[in-house]
């Protein structure tokens, strides 16, 4: 099998600087070095209280100093210098790191000083890039760097961080050793004949049928994961003044939208990121639906008509107080599977026969019952978010301490390698000769390769970081 992926030569030896803490102002901000340069870069321009030299700080170790202009001498900033020797840091270099004060333009200022010192600016994601490169990680668990800082829930940061940990790669190299045992035993059965025994069919069949059953294990974990990493979109939507912004009100927990007894008040999308039992979900309101002469709201009601499009869920939202009408079926209707229907304002009904028309028009379309909140009071908003949380994974909320998939990258690859493998055990099922399995099971370990780094281009790695911040 050939190893496609770019070797630490593509970087060259130079060294990589970069600010390593947001944007803004706070109490500190962190410059990282990281290269074969990196301590005489800051020998340049760190002068210690104590008047050692950074090439004599032992690693892992913390020096107060000022950071110097080398050319005018002007001190710049007083700060700490972190130093960690390689191969004993995050790159697998010599990293430096400048713990300064947190003003925007100090930390710009100390980040230009190091640069006129002999360092370069770096990339998006070089720094982890260069960990993965120098084997401090695997690409999963580069990856995972990148999801733990994106997350916007505590399920995708312990999700990220157990990626993090190597648990989806043991899992996945796992099954490509398994592969690579059958892979080998039909090779050397081919290559000489005399000396080794062509493998047992049914044997090899099993160990095939069990990378399988692994492989689809794992692809059975991607729908919540990727829930979890990525979230998903759920629109509010709904004939005007039937309470949709008194809904996103309720489920935000505060006032975000304008709330009025005028019909067609809500002109354009509103958008918003909630956490619902681990989900990050996107809540967009939407303009009423009707028929208008008023052009503003027309171009809402497009963009109402866009946002289902994309929208993985839709509440429909109907007015519990008022009669159920032809144009909410036809929401209903035209929504389908993705619907969950939420009767409103059930603090005012008088009598149920809109709920009762509901829920015979849901029955009608195979959707599932409705729920019955009231956006005012706050009754049965739990029960909606618990609805929401289940219909946007799949099942009851949680996943286990295993191997998740949580990237629609990861998962295409394992459905690529299930696929080889398929074709595999159909040419033994068949009983053509068993070396023609050898093609299928290479592509299958290869594309398992490709979540781990082993395989991947130097493009797809490219690709990969050019996704992080710089800094990191």
């Amino acid at each position: 099998m050939n190893d496609s992926r770019i070797s630490r030569g593509d970087f060259g030896d130079d060294t990589i600087a970069a600010i390593a803490t947001p944007i803004g102002s706070g109490a500190i901000g962190i410059v990282r070095l990281s290269g074969d340069e990196s301590i005489a870069v800051a020998e340049r321009v760190f002068r210690s209280h104590s008047g050692a030299s950074v090439s004599d700080f032992p690693s892992h170790t913390v020096h107060l100093g000022f950071v110097v202009d080398p050319g005018s001498g002007q001190v710049v900033d007083e700060c700490l210098l972190t130093l960690f020797r390689a191969p004993s840091s995050y790159t697998g270099e010599d990293v430096v790191e400048f713990s300064c004060h947190g003003g925007a333009s100090i930390v710009a200022k100390v980040l230009e000083t190091i640069l006129l010192a002999g360092a370069r600016p770096a990339e998006p994601g070089e720094f982890t890039k260069r960990a993965f490169l120098n084997g401090k990680l695997d690409l999963a668990q580069a990856e995972a760097v990148n999801d733990i800082i994106r997350a916007r829930t505590d399920e995708a940061r312990r999700l990220a961080l157990s990626q993090l940990s190597g648990v989806l790669s043991k899992e996945v190299k796992n099954i490509s050793d398994k592969l690579m045992s059958v892979l080998s035993r039909v090779s050397a059965s081919v290559d000489f004949p005399e000396d080794v025994p062509e493998p047992d069919y049914s044997e090899v069949s099993s160990e095939l049928a069990y990378a399988a059953s692994e492989i689809d294990r794992l692809i059975a974990t991607s729908r919540q994961g990727c829930i979890y990493r990525e979230g998903v979109t759920l629109a509010i939507v709904g004939r005007p003044n039937v309470g949709k912004s008194s809904l996103l009100n309720a489920l935000l927990r505060r006032d975000r939208a304008i709330v009025t007894d005028v019909p067609g008040t809500t002109r354009d999308t509103i958008e918003e990121v909630m956490n619902i039992h681990g989900v990050p979900v996107i809540v967009v309101d939407t303009a009423g639906i009707r028929k208008s002469s008023d052009e503003i709201e027309r171009i809402g009601i497009k963009l109402t008509e866009q946002t289902i499009e994309s929208a993985g869920i839709v509440l429909v939202v109907i007015d519990a107080a008022d009669d159920f009408t032809d144009g909410d079926f036809d929401i209903i209707q035209r929504i389908g599977s993705r619907a969950i229907v939420v009767l409103n304002k059930m603090d005012i009904v008088t009598d149920n026969s809109t709920e009762l028309s509901a829920k015979e028009a849901c029955s009608r379309l195979g959707i599932d019952e409705p729920v019955a909140v009231s956006a005012k009071t706050g009754f049965g908003i739990d029960d909606l978010e618990n609805k929401i949380a289940s219909v946007a994974l799949g099942t009851e909320a949680g996943f286990s301490d295993g191997a998740v998939v949580a990237s629609a990258r990861h998962r295409h690859a394992l459905n690529r390698a299930r696929e080889y493998i398929g074709e595999a055990i159909v040419t033994l099922e068949s009983g053509q000769p068993i070396d023609l399995i050898s093609g299928d099971i290479q592509a299958a370990v290869a594309a398992l390769g490709e979540i781990t780094g082993e395989t991947a281009s130097s493009d797809l790695i490219d690709r990969i970081f050019s996704e992080f911040c710089i800094g990191k």
